[in-house]
């Protein structure tokens, strides 16, 4: 089985169901395999074969979908760029990939243009919208409106790489995934239920397909016979508008967009009454903000999933049973501190291990870097045998980058990144135990704490606050507040109060950044 057969054999168990709503545009199950067919037609006549590059650079839209299943019909690799990208770090990805064929929404035709005479891969670009110039076809003349007929490709196999994938970058520049039909086959097999004529919901998805989180929600959806209801970009109160009118069932979402969501003060005014479902990850989650979805949300399942780009997503799953608290005051309390700091368990395929500095193999409790094993992980970075031979081992483990433990009962916890420690004097400092503390402080919206050059002992931590709205503190109290609560060496030597921290696109704070900013404010000081 390939991705491609997700679309074929949905459209064979529900060809009439609803496949794709974006916008004004409502396709079939049938009708989208039409539209799927014509433009894998026109791809190979534009020279698309097994293995070519065909490159997207949108925001989530009905043609992201077409553009993926042609190319995975034909065997082509697709690869979903990041639309916020600037120009230098667009012409880095598409030349890494050697895209051939690039897709270009019509408010990125201007940027293209300006590095075009620097991609040194493409040779044809096919503009999506309006974007269609003196140098770009338009996406609708790949179409053939009459009934097309059904693309002979090569043949193609699981293990065929279907999709490269570029990691967040948040750390110099994007590593690029590859990864094959079987990372999302064996997920789809092992975790979601297929296509039934009997039982049909509507997922809607506003995390951006160039990020792995969106892209699985999308393959697994057309798996399941779901209805995709598909908006270009999260915003807030259109969210709500599409949530009503469609009568959604299911969604997915990074933190960032639920605290939108419960914050929002018309919430009472939607009914959202057919929301069954709720799966959220890509970054850490504050606690306030699931605990108030729990309560704005009662009737709904929450699935909090952790995974990475280079397992073509999802590892763990903390489930629906998590998120309900209920039972005696002592379960309930065991339940509070998983929710507010466990990731989950480790899902049928995935084995997962905690391994100390020393290559040990550590017992439950004892913090260490956590590493997987399964189907889905990659066998290594596209072209880049170096990184490879640093996050596998030679057993096929993935080193993770994250720090973590599990529990007695086998739940999963993250408790920072390898490269987010903090050593000062010789002693390990967790950002996130320190993060946690100075949140729980009745003044505190967030935090993050990050390791500043010391002389004398190497790095000392440092945090930077956000403030609830109205609220009035300064640094003496937030350190006085940790002294209490923390080991000396753990305890901030400095607070800067900002309006907010800087993200991802996905939610994750860039703490290098807040560095940055900490060594400019030194500069001017002296």
């Amino acid at each position: 089985m390939i991705t491609f057969d997700f679309l074929d054999i949905s459209r064979e168990i529900c060809g009439n169901r609803e496949a794709v709503v974006f916008e004004d545009r409502r396709y079939s199950y049938e009708e989208l395999y039409s539209r799927v067919c014509s433009v894998a037609l026109s791809m190979e006549k534009l020279g698309v074969r097994k293995g070519t590059k065909v490159g997207m650079l949108n925001v989530n839209c009905s043609e992201y979908v077409e553009s993926y299943f042609a190319s995975s019909m034909l065997g082509a690799i697709f690869v979903p760029l990041n639309y916020r990208a600037k120009e230098e770090e667009l012409r880095y990805m598409i030349n890494t990939a050697e895209i051939e064929l690039l897709l270009v929404g019509e408010r990125y035709v201007d940027m293209v243009e300006n590095v075009r005479d620097k991609l040194s891969t493409v040779r044809t670009y096919v503009g999506i919208g309006s974007g269609e110039s003196h140098a770009f076809l338009s996406y609708e003349k790949l179409l053939i409106h009459d009934r097309p007929k059904v693309p002979v490709p090569e043949s193609v196999e699981e293990d065929d790489v279907t999709v490269l994938m570029f990691t967040s970058g948040t750390t110099g520049r994007p590593k690029v995934v590859p990864l094959k039909h079987r990372s999302f086959v064996a997920y789809a097999l092992t975790e979601a239920e297929p296509a039934d004529p009997d039982r049909a919901e509507k997922c809607l998805l506003a995390v951006p397909f160039y990020h792995v989180m969106g892209f699985q929600s999308l393959l697994i959806s057309i798996y399941s016979g779901r209805t995709v209801v598909l908006m270009r970009q999260f915003e807030t109160e259109e969210w709500f508008r599409i949530a009503e009118k469609e009568g959604i069932e299911r969604t997915i979402l990074v933190p960032t967009m639920l605290k939108r969501i419960v914050d929002e003060p018309n919430f009472s005014r939607y009914d959202l009454s057919s929301l069954r479902v709720i799966t959220y990850g890509a970054a850490p989650m504050p606690f306030e903000v699931i605990k108030k979805a729990i309560e704005f949300f009662p009737s709904v399942s929450f699935f909090n999933g952790y995974g990475q780009t280079e397992t073509a997503a999802t590892l763990t799953v903390l489930g629906p049973e998590d998120h309900r608290i209920v039972g005696t005051d002592e379960e309930k309390a065991k339940k509070w501190r998983r929710l507010k700091n466990s990731i989950g368990k480790p899902l049928p395929d995935v084995k997962v291990r905690i391994v100390g500095e020393d290559g040990s193999i550590l017992s439950p409790y004892e913090v260490g870097e956590i590493q997987v094993k399964g189907p889905r992980v990659m066998d290594g970075y596209w072209k880049d045998e170096q990184k490879s031979l640093k996050v596998l081992t030679e057993d096929g483990w993935l080193k993770t980058g994250d720090m973590g433990y599990v529990d007695e009962e086998g739940y999963l916890y993250i408790t920072g990144r390898v490269d987010d420690l903090i050593i000062r004097g010789g002693e390990n400092i967790s950002p996130e135990e320190v993060e946690g503390v100075i949140n729980s402080h009745p003044k505190v919206e967030e935090s993050a704490v990050c390791g500043v050059p010391d002389p004398e002992f190497g790095q000392q931590p440092f945090a930077f606050c956000v403030l609830k709205k109205g609220e009035i503190a300064d640094e003496d109290e937030i350190i006085e507040y940790c002294r209490e609560r923390l080991s000396p060496f753990k305890r901030p030597r400095g607070v800067i109060f900002v309006d907010s921290l800087p993200r991802s696109p996905m939610g994750k704070i860039l703490r290098r950044k807040l560095v940055e900013e900490f060594e400019r404010m030194k500069r001017k000081e002296g």
